[in-house]
């Protein structure tokens, strides 16, 4: 087996994670929840959004979340933008790094944004070309990369297309991102290698939701490939909107417990990670979404 001997962690869930809670959480909680996972050693934060805060309210503090942020040497704070004005409010905050997305489903795209893969694609470049004039890094994500909630199964090919195209836009790093959690280790690596055909094995993360209880095995086969960057959620925040009541991304306790118990070295802290997924959990009054996290506080009470 070709596993890395280190593993990068981007923790999304001030941003994902958050997004779809119904109740405004304060941007002072978001900003102590980004505090906590810099102090548990997370070198890369999603902190916020910016989008219309007509369609996503949760991410309607997205500069003050960032302008209340103590920045600690050597941590990347990356921001989605979903179009040119997104990045424009932006940019104003000084982020390390940007995020685009596309669907590798024509379907969602459709229904989500009302145009083509392709032409959301395009709408990216003016973004991605500004933002690499300005030295900001630009990664990028293809959403519903094995699964579609509106066509079923997608195909590989159609992640190939995305990632070319993407690719040719001047996206710097992309994810594959299995949004609604369906896959199993099999087509995550066909998806996988279809974005390796256009990206370095160190420019290819992977971005999984445990709907079906699938994530872990998905990240395992992609160590296996060599591949050393993911994306998780504190807490496992950040539920599935087209599953009712399953739970969306992985909990990054759940990863660094299975990479450490592995030997590859994360460089963070699981007890201080377990804290600050608490501090959000508590603040949501729910418990944490992670096995790993509540098997380790039923030890430290028991």
């Amino acid at each position: 087996m070709n596993l890395p001997s280190k593993v990068k962690i981007v923790d999304v869930g001030p941003r994902d994670g958050l997004q779809n809670e119904k109740a405004q959480v304060p941007a002072a909680v978001k900003i102590e929840l980004v505090h906590r996972l810099q102090d548990a050693g997370l070198t890369e934060i999603e902190v916020t959004s910016f989008v219309s805060p007509k369609w996503v309210p949760q991410m309607a503090d997205a500069a003050e979340v960032m302008a209340g942020i103590t920045r600690k040497p050597g941590v990347r704070y990356s921001v989605l933008t979903p179009n040119m004005k997104g990045f424009e409010a932006a940019v104003l905050c000084k982020p390390d790094e940007i995020v685009v997305f596309a669907a590798a489903s024509e379907a969602f795209s459709q229904r989500n944004i009302n145009c083509s893969i392709e032409e959301s694609i395009e709408r990216f470049r003016p973004v991605t070309e500004a933002a690499l004039s300005q030295g900001i890094r630009v990664r990028g994500a293809i959403s519903c990369a094995v699964g579609c909630p509106y066509e079923g199964e997608v195909a590989p090919e159609r992640v190939e297309m995305v990632a070319r195209l993407l690719k040719g836009i001047g996206v710097q790093h992309m994810g594959v991102a299995d949004t609604i959690g369906v896959g199993t280790p099999l087509k995550v690596q066909r998806a996988m290698e279809a974005t390796l055909r256009h990206y370095d094995i160190n420019d290819v993360s992977g971005h999984f939701h445990d709907t079906y209880g699938q994530a872990l095995g998905n990240t395992l086969i992609c160590l296996e490939m060599g591949i050393w960057n993911y994306d998780t959620s504190s807490a496992g925040l950040g539920g599935c909107p087209y599953a009712k009541g399953a739970t969306g991304n992985v909990a990054t306790e759940d990863v660094v417990y299975m990479l450490q118990g592995m030997g590859i070295d994360t460089g963070i802290d699981l007890d201080k990670l377990i804290d600050a997924g608490k501090f959000i959990s508590d603040y949501l009054e729910r418990k944490p979404n992670s096995r790993a996290a509540t098997a380790l506080l039923n030890k430290r009470t028991g």
